[in-house]
């Protein structure tokens, strides 16, 4: 190898460097731009559906306390049902107690 053909190697490599750091500069802006449109529609994205948990959890503790209250009614009513006939001299359902025997009473008081 002759000292020519290094340096004609060493500017070709210096060539295309220079080609992929001139294309880098032209094109940079706008991948820098895709990147940053991509990074907020993902903090976008977190956003919402952050939003949406919260929602949902809340709902979920509606509609466990909303249970909570028709177990506590259904209890209510069997022990209304056996004291009005109790009171009444009339045999009380036991089919109807026995269903609801079990069922935990919901109340926190």
């Amino acid at each position: 190898m002759n000292i020519w053909s290094v340096e004609t190697e060493n500017e070709y490599l210096m060539g295309k460097e220079l080609d992929l750091l001139a294309q880098l500069l032209e094109l940079g802006f706008a991948a820098a731009m895709a990147i940053a449109g991509g990074f907020f529609i993902v903090l976008l994205i977190k956003y919402i559906l952050e939003s949406v948990v919260g929602q949902v959890n809340t709902i979920h503790s509606m509609i466990t306390q909303l249970d909570n209250r028709v177990r506590t009614m259904n209890n209510e009513v069997v022990r209304i049902d056996t004291l009005i006939s109790t009171v009444v001299g009339v045999k009380p359902d036991l089919n109807r107690i026995a269903r609801a025997d079990g069922k935990k009473d919901a109340r926190k008081d």
